[in-house]
Protein backbone atom coordinates (compact mmCIF):
# COMPACT_ATOMS: atom_id res chain seq x y z
CA UNK A 1 0.00 0.00 0.00
CA UNK A 2 1.47 3.46 -1.23
CA UNK A 3 1.63 6.54 1.40
CA UNK A 4 -0.01 9.58 0.93
CA UNK A 5 2.23 12.32 1.50
CA UNK A 6 1.12 15.30 3.25
CA UNK A 7 1.82 19.18 2.98
CA UNK A 8 2.91 20.89 6.17
CA UNK A 9 -0.41 22.46 6.61
CA UNK A 10 -2.76 19.19 5.78
CA UNK A 11 -0.95 17.83 8.61
CA UNK A 12 -1.72 21.04 10.86
CA UNK A 13 -5.14 21.04 10.02
CA UNK A 14 -5.17 16.90 10.79
CA UNK A 15 -3.50 17.89 14.04
CA UNK A 16 -5.65 20.69 14.80
CA UNK A 17 -9.13 18.97 14.04
CA UNK A 18 -8.04 15.89 16.91
CA UNK A 19 -7.28 18.67 19.05
CA UNK A 20 -10.63 20.16 18.81
CA UNK A 21 -12.53 17.06 19.51
CA UNK A 22 -10.14 16.40 22.78
CA UNK A 23 -10.81 20.36 23.76
CA UNK A 24 -14.53 20.86 22.80
CA UNK A 25 -16.17 22.47 24.68
CA UNK A 26 -13.33 24.38 26.55
CA UNK A 27 -11.06 25.69 23.40
CA UNK A 28 -13.67 25.64 20.68
CA UNK A 29 -13.97 29.00 19.36
CA UNK A 30 -10.05 29.73 18.32
CA UNK A 31 -9.37 26.47 17.46
CA UNK A 32 -12.76 26.19 15.44
CA UNK A 33 -11.87 29.74 13.80
CA UNK A 34 -8.27 28.41 13.02
CA UNK A 35 -9.68 25.12 11.61
CA UNK A 36 -11.78 26.68 9.22
CA UNK A 37 -9.27 29.19 7.85
CA UNK A 38 -6.67 26.16 7.16
CA UNK A 39 -9.24 24.69 5.52
CA UNK A 40 -10.13 27.53 3.47
CA UNK A 41 -6.82 28.43 2.57
CA UNK A 42 -5.83 24.97 1.51
CA UNK A 43 -9.24 24.99 -1.06
CA UNK A 44 -7.45 28.25 -2.20
CA UNK A 45 -4.53 26.76 -3.11
CA UNK A 46 -3.29 25.74 -6.48
CA UNK A 47 -2.28 22.39 -6.96
CA UNK A 48 0.68 21.81 -8.82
Amino acid sequence: MERIKLTEKELDLIESIRNYKKSYPNGEPELRWYIEKLFNELLDEEIS
